[in-house]
């Protein structure tokens, strides 16, 4: 099978190699569409494995079952599925708890073999679990694979309350904060404030339900929020984004009694200085987002291929994967929203 390896820091080799196993409860599954995404775009751009190479990655995962081990009864070929990148025990202490997105012994696809491959295996243990779901007929593979992006933000929103009547100040105009926008918007928030450093994305962002705009490098962007808030600031400001300046920013961005999240997170080794007098004086809570629960997950499904979010319109490119590395480098330009893979197009 044709997959992309990567050998270190930028270094990815489009090779054939033979196709993945699986166990007698396991299966073969053919990806058809992968998405790229920016925390691939980091971990293959850096030595994120420390010298462990080669190594395939790749978590936005569609494709259709190819080859069932003869002990699978769960899933037979020709079943087209979703796979949610994560397999929580749903046994420790954290799963019980209703958060098993922070499960302590939570497996990953992808520390295997992820899917800028033709192929992955999916082993007993991806199959016995919550987490993968059938794409109904009607849904195109192009649709579906837009649920594991949703899943992180729908999770977010979900925990922090957004509301109706809220203003909402989403920091980095990319796929991720144009479907918190989008889902904002939908939760009911009044206003929404998109705050960016890219006018491209930022005159894009409107399409997702965006009320104000704010290019931070061309004017205060604290300033600016105050003013389209009588002075008070944003209920929520989600920091979407890689910046340790942004992260800085953000803070001061929030309204007395608010909340502040911090959804993306920046390069290893760098830290982000934090007011925390400002915070501490004005009440203001402070939320570290990753991953989503085993509902959270089912729920975005569920929206996406309910068509009630337009998964299509965040596709900018559909390429091959000989094209990875040129995908990698036009999302980073920022000319692109969202870059999907499909490793059988030529």
């Amino acid at each position: 099978m044709k997959a992309a390896l990567m050998y270190g820091a930028n270094d990815i080799r489009i090779e054939d190699i033979e196709k993945p196993e699986y166990d007698a409860e396991g299966l073969l599954l053919k990806v058809e569409v992968i998405g790229l995404c920016g925390s691939d775009i980091r971990n293959l751009t850096t030595d994120s494995r420390k010298g462990d190479y080669p190594h395939i990655y790749g978590h936005e995962v569609v494709g259709t079952v190819a080859e069932v081990g003869e002990k699978c009864t769960k899933f037979a070929v020709g079943d087209r599925l979703y796979v949610y990148p994560a397999v929580p025990c749903l046994e420790c202490e954290y799963c019980r708890a209703g958060n098993s997105h922070s499960c302590k012994n939570l497996k990953a696809y992808d520390r295997i073999q992820g899917g800028f491959a033709q192929y992955m295996a999916v082993p007993s243990w991806g199959v016995k679990g919550p987490n993968i779901y059938k794409i109904p007929d009607d849904v195109p593979f192009e649709t579906a694979i837009m649920a594991e992006p949703l899943s992180s933000v729908y999770a977010c929103l979900d925990n922090v309350n957004v509301q109706i009547g809220q203003t909402i100040v989403i920091v980095g105009a990319g796929p991720i904060g144009c479907l918190q926008a989008e889902l904002a918007k939908i939760r009911g928030a009044n206003k929404v404030i998109m705050v960016e450093i890219n006018d491209q994305r930022l005159t894009e962002s409107k399409e997702f339900g965006v009320d104000h705009t704010i290019n931070s490098l061309k004017v205060d962007a604290v300033e600016e929020v105050k003013k389209l808030t009588n002075g008070q600031g944003a209920h929520v400001v989600i920091s979407a984004n890689p910046s340790t300046k942004a992260q800085t920013q953000a803070v001061y961005m929030v309204r007395p009694n608010g909340t502040l999240v911090f959804f993306g997170g920046v390069p290893k080794g760098e830290l982000t200085p934090i007011d925390t007098n400002f915070l501490h004086y004005n009440s203001i809570w402070v939320y570290g987002h990753y991953g989503s629960n085993t509902i959270q997950v089912k729920e975005a499904f569920e929206t996406i291929i309910s068509g009630r979010i337009d998964a299509t319109r965040y596709i900018s490119e559909i390429m091959p994967l000989d094209n990875l590395y040129d995908a990698i480098q036009l999302m980073k330009s920022g000319k692109a929203n969202k870059v999907l893979i499909k490793p059988w197009m030529n």
